[in-house]
């Protein structure tokens, strides 16, 4: 079928889908897009809810986008709930939404805190709707738990702390982003909440989750007008089940390096799926804005009838604004990665870098955005550095070629 008539369905309306939407209309792609979105809402960019929508200085974060004049058609509000690949038919609570090509983009859901679902008081914060039940606990300065210590545990427990609210921080590591840093790197973190006014507990466990009341598994006690669950997402794929569409074990869907779903004329894009990585040696599942950015390029070329796009393997970025830091990081790390530090974490800014083979694969930079910029570079060049000349912070990190 020619490219101009065919139908492409694109099933998510939020940053990977709308970024297909409008990649395929800028490479020139003149066949019928439909984007399907569960929320009501107009498509919307997520990093605010965090920040400015949640303190209430900003109303929402909208793209501004005209839909309409580009030919994107949009069904919000509608739940995909099925697929079948051989009748390329997507199934909702309306019916039946037949498709030529078809763009899996349903993104990511928070994990549930086990035995608090429908307690009143205990949020998730992932969706515009989730912001705006939490404004009011930031306005009347409740005190608030959080549990969870990773990336969206810190940027709710520091807008909570902007706004005036008691905030106790509950993480079951011995340290904040255990799961994404060694301790040497998330140790000094930890610092970061008590300059806050936040008190942090390492180590700690919910036992159980009551309205007003948080129970630790040793005993202890804590007063929650709100409870805020930050302990990761899985992929929102549960409805591919019984479709034939692979997926792996940590829920995404297995695509290739031209982000190809195992169904033809299947596409995944965004938090839902994962690739594989030639730059890493192993499939990268990535949960941040910038792989939700970049993805939909490769898929609307691959779509449009463009020429074979080259192989989907970004160097992945991600940033954070956390107690009064700009975080950045960029890259994939392993354990056995050689690390190196530049400058010293007690300082405002500093960075870590890893190396493996010498190159550089992975830094994190707090307050070094020069580093961070040069280090990409260096990550996709793949250029051997000395780790002496990495570690001195005051030499710029490109200047570190062995």
């Amino acid at each position: 079928m020619d490219a101009e008539r065919r139908r492409v369905v694109i099933a998510g309306a939020g940053m990977a889908g709308v970024q297909t939407a409008v990649a395929l209309r800028d490479l020139g792609f003149t066949g019928e897009v439909l984007m399907i979105g569960a929320e009501p809402h107009q498509p919307y960019d997520r990093p605010p809810l965090s920040k400015a929508v949640l303190l209430g200085t900003a109303e929402g974060s909208a793209f501004e986008i005209d839909f309409a004049a580009l030919g994107i058609g949009l069904r919000l509000g509608l739940e995909v709930t099925g697929v079948r690949p051989d009748a390329r038919e997507l199934d909702t609570a309306e019916g039946p939404v037949p498709y030529d090509v078809l763009v899996l983009a349903t993104g990511a859901r928070p994990l549930a805190l086990p035995g608090a679902e429908g307690v009143p008081g205990v949020h998730l914060l992932r969706t515009l709707d989730d912001a705006a039940r939490l404004r009011p606990v930031l306005e009347k300065q409740h005190e608030v738990v959080v549990v969870g210590a990773g990336w969206i545990g810190a940027e709710f427990a520091t807008a909570a702390r902007g706004a005036g609210c008691v905030v106790t921080v509950v993480e079951a590591a011995d340290r904040p982003l255990g799961g994404a840093f060694p301790p040497e790197v998330g140790t000094p973190m930890a610092e970061w909440y008590a300059e806050s006014g936040a008190t942090l507990l390492t180590g700690a466990r919910v036992a159980h989750v009551e309205p007003g009341e948080v129970a630790l598994d040793d005993g202890r006690l804590l007063p929650a007008d709100a409870v805020v669950v930050g302990i990761g997402a899985r992929p929102a794929t549960d409805w591919l089940a019984g479709s034939g569409i692979a997926l792996g074990p940590d829920g995404s869907v297995t695509a290739d390096d031209r982000l190809r779903a195992s169904a033809p004329d299947v596409y995944a894009v965004g938090d839902c799926a994962s690739y594989p990585s030639a730059r890493y040696g192993r499939r990268l599942m990535v949960h941040h804005w910038d792989n939700a950015l970049q993805g939909p390029r490769t898929v609307a070329a691959a779509v449009a009838g463009a020429e074979e796009p080259p192989p989907y393997d970004p160097v992945p970025y991600f940033w954070s604004e956390q107690f009064g830091r700009f975080v950045q990081y960029i890259g994939h790390h392993e354990a056995a990665d050689a690390m190196v530090w530049r400058g010293d974490p007690a300082e405002p800014a500093w960075s870590v870098a890893w190396l493996r083979g010498g190159a550089l694969v992975a830094l994190l930079a707090v307050g070094r955005p020069r580093d961070l910029a040069q280090g990409r570079k260096l990550i996709e060049a793949a250029t051997p550095l000395d780790p002496a000349l990495v570690a001195d912070a005051a030499r710029p990190l490109k200047s570190a070629a062995a």
